[in-house]
C-alpha cells in the first residue's frame, strides 16, 4: 500500500470509531444530531462509500449514520459467519442495536438493498421510511454483469481478485461506477481494493459474493412484505448505471409502488459523483416524517 492510499484509509478511519455487533468489531461514521438515517453500502464498497454524503445530512439536521458489513472495509471477517444476504440482514439488526438506533430512515445500495429490505420487513416498526438507490429488488430477475461473474465462481474467484492489478481495478470501477471519473481520485479508488482485501486478502468478500441469494423464494418474500410495508419509500438512481441498470429501476418502481423516481446523471456509484443531490434527495423525504 502505497502512502497516498494509507492516508486516504487513515483519514476515513480517523473519522469514524470501532464497535461490537452480534460478535463482530465493525467501524461506524456518524455525523450530525437529528433524525437517525442508516446509511448501507453494497458490493465492493464500505462505509467509504458515504463519506461524501454525511456531511451532506448532517448539515440538514440529520444522524447520519453508515457501518461496514462484516466482511467489507474496516470491519472483521469472522470464519464462522453467515455471510449471506439474511446471514447479514440480521446482523444488521445487531448493529443498529449496538449503536443504539431506535427508529430509522434507511438508505439501500446495491445488495444492501435486498439486505435491508429484509431486516425493515421483519422489524416494521422501527422503520420510518426506505429510500432504494441502484439495488435489485426482486433478485431472481438479477444477473450478475460481466465485472462481478468471475468472483461468483469457486476456484477462479480468488485467482481474479488477486491478480487484478490495481489499475485494471481502478478503471473498471470508473467505467462501471462513475460519470465524473475526476470526481475520485486513484487513491481513493486504490482505497477501495485494499478496504476489501484488509485482513484476509478477499477472502469474506468472496463468500459475500457466493452467497447472493437470487432465488425465487427470496423474491416472493421481498415483494411480499414490500408490498404491506407500513413505511414510505423513494428511489433514488443513477440513470447511466451499466451494472445495475434501468431493467432493475423498472422492477424496483413495480416492488415498491413508486412511478416517479429521481433519476440522476449517475452510474452505479452515484455517491461519488452526485452526493450534494443524493443528500438533497434523501433529506426530501426524510425531513417531512421526522
Amino acid at each position: 500500500m502505497n502512502a497516498d492510499v494509507a492516508e486516504v484509509i487513515d483519514a476515513h478511519s480517523a473519522a469514524g470509531r470501532h464497535f461490537t455487533a452480534g460478535g463482530v468489531r465493525s467501524f461506524v461514521r456518524e455525523q450530525g444530531r437529528g433524525a437517525d438515517v442508516v446509511l448501507l453500502h453494497g458490493v465492493p464498497t464500505s462505509s467509504f462509500l458515504y463519506r461524501k454524503v454525511l456531511p451532506r445530512l448532517a448539515d440538514q439536521g440529520m444522524r447520519a449514520i453508515a457501518f461496514d458489513l462484516p466482511g467489507l472495509g474496516l470491519a472483521d471477517r469472522p470464519e464462522r459467519f453467515d455471510y449471506s444476504w439474511s446471514g447479514l440482514a440480521s446482523w444488521i439488526g445487531e448493529a443498529v442495536d449496538a449503536l443504539e438506533v431506535g427508529s430509522c430512515h434507511l438508505v439501500l445500495h446495491d445488495i444492501g438493498g435486498p439486505i435491508g429490505c429484509e431486516w425493515a420487513i421483519r422489524n416494521p416498526e422501527r422503520v420510518l421510511s426506505v429510500t432504494a438507490l441502484n439495488t435489485m429488488l426482486d433478485p431472481q430477475t438479477f444477473r450478475r454483469p460481466w465485472t462481478m461473474q468471475p468472483f461468483a465462481v469457486r476456484g477462479v474467484a480468488p485467482i481474479w481478485l488477486h491478480t487484478t492489478p490495481p489499475p485494471l481495478f481502478a478503471a473498471l470501477f470508473r467505467l462501471q461506477g462513475l460519470v465524473d471519473p475526476k470526481a475520485v481520485s486513484r487513491a481513493e479508488i486504490y482505497a477501495y481494493l485494499a478496504l476489501l482485501k484488509r485482513l484476509d486478502r478477499g477472502r469474506a468478500f468472496l463468500r459475500i459474493m457466493r452467497g447472493f441469494e437470487l432465488t425465487s423464494e427470496k423474491s416472493r418474500f421481498l415483494v411480499e412484505g414490500l408490498a404491506e410495508r407500513p413505511f414510505p419509500t423513494r428511489i433514488v438512481w443513477g440513470e447511466r448505471d451499466p451494472a445495475i441498470g434501468l431493467d432493475q429501476l423498472e422492477i424496483a418502481k413495480r416492488v415498491l409502488g413508486v412511478p416517479d423516481p429521481v433519476l440522476l446523471p449517475a452510474k452505479h456509484f452515484l455517491q461519488e459523483d452526485q452526493a450534494p443531490a443524493l443528500a438533497y434527495a434523501i433529506a426530501d423525504q426524510v425531513a417531512p416524517l421526522g
